[in-house]
C-alpha cells in the first residue's frame, strides 16, 4: 500500500464515521466479510486481496474506498482472532441487528462475491462452516427483503 494511504488511514480510523461517505455502510460489507473470513482459523493475506478486489468491482475502481472496506474486515478479523470484545456469534448479532435498523443493507450482501473466499480454504471442515455461513447470510437476506415487501 502506498505511504499517503497508510497515513490517511491512521487518520480516517479516529474519525471514520465524519470523513467516510456511507460510512455505515462499508462497516456493514466489512462485517460480512469478515465473518466469512474469521470462520477460517487458518485464514491469510490472499484473504484480505480477495476483498480488495471485489470492492474494486462494488467501488468502481475507487481504490481508496475499497483499502478501507480491505482494512475494516481485517481490523475485525483481527478482533474476533485476539479473542477481545468480538467472536463470531457476536460479529452475526451486530450484522442481523444492523439489517434490523437498516433493512436496505441486505442488498449489501452478495453471496457470489463473497463465494471467493471459500477457495482459499483448504479444509474441508472449515470449508463446511463457511458455506453454512453463506447460507445463513443468503436465509437472512432474503427474510429481511421479504419483510420490506
Amino acid at each position: 500500500m502506498r505511504l499517503s494511504f497508510r497515513i490517511k488511514h491512521y487518520f480516517f480510523s479516529a474519525f471514520r464515521e465524519f470523513f467516510v461517505h456511507h460510512h455505515g455502510s462499508l462497516e456493514f460489507r466489512a462485517k460480512v466479510f469478515a465473518l466469512v473470513i474469521a470462520a477460517n482459523e487458518n485464514a491469510k493475506v490472499e484473504n484480505f486481496i480477495v476483498v480488495k478486489d471485489i470492492a474494486l468491482n462494488i467501488y468502481n475502481g475507487d481504490t481508496d474506498r475499497a483499502n478501507l472496506l480491505m482494512i475494516s474486515a481485517k481490523e475485525l478479523v483481527q478482533k474476533v482472532r485476539d479473542d477481545n470484545e468480538l467472536d463470531i456469534d457476536s460479529l452475526i448479532e451486530s450484522i442481523i441487528k444492523e439489517l434490523r435498523i437498516v433493512p436496505r443493507y441486505a442488498k449489501k450482501i452478495d453471496i457470489k462475491a463473497l463465494k471467493p473466499l471459500l477457495l482459499l480454504t483448504h479444509d474441508a471442515d472449515t470449508r463446511l462452516y463457511q458455506e453454512r455461513i453463506l447460507e445463513f447470510l443468503e436465509n437472512l437476506k432474503n427474510e429481511i427483503l421479504n419483510k420490506k415487501d
